[in-house]
Formats: C-alpha cells, structure tokens, sequence
C-alpha cells in the first residue's frame, strides 16, 4: 500500500474554483432586463418625484405589467415576497395584486432605502 501525503495534497487546494463569472452571468442579465427594460423605464419615472406614492399609483394603475418588476428591484426571485410587522403578516403577490393599492404603497414605503 502506498502511503499518501495529505498535507501535499491539501496544499494544492485552491481557496475557491469562483470565477469572475461564477457571481453574475452578465449576458444572462441582458437577456433578462431585454424582457422588461420598458417597465423598468416606467418604474424609472419614479426618481426625483414630488409625490411618488400617487405617480407609483398611476403608473400601476396605467401599466399594470410594471408591478411584476418590483421583486427584481429587490433582489428577490419569487413573484411573491412575504412581510410582517406590527400591522400584520402580508403574503403580496406581483403578477397580480392580492391587496388593495394603498397596502402596496405601504409595501414600497417600508422598503425605500434612505
């Protein structure tokens, strides 16, 4: 029987195989926002408003599609995100809304970052 050195061995080991492509697959990324760059650019309109929570209103009342964005804008991968705090526990839907419009402005509201 051969008799192995472990710590040779071990020492060849590399910290990580991660790439610089192994975090974001950028023409995945592309792919994906080419699919919802006119919604985002209505949800863009956003920036710099004077009374965002009633032009968040008209442009989800107006472009309904645009709703379906607001988990990618969060980072979240799921259609639905699911939030609790002293008011309750909510389950949101972004396909189709499952609250009225003034529970999802209170939705953004709480996830603005300042």
């Amino acid at each position: 029987m051969v008799k192995r050195d472990f710590d040779a061995w071990l020492s060849k080991f590399r910290a990580s195989i991660s790439g610089y492509r192994y975090y974001i697959d950028f023409e995945k990324v592309v792919r994906n926002v080419e699919d919802i760059k006119i919604e985002l650019n209505i949800l863009n309109s956003l920036i710099g408003s004077g009374n965002i929570e009633d032009d968040f209103e008209k442009i989800i009342t107006r472009y309904p599609e645009t709703l379906s964005c607001i988990p990618l804008l969060l980072a979240v991968r799921s259609n639905e995100i699911y939030a609790q705090d002293e008011d309750g526990a909510f389950e949101y839907h972004f396909k189709t809304m499952n609250y009225d419009m003034d529970q999802y402005k209170i939705f953004m509201k709480k996830n603005r970052t300042v």
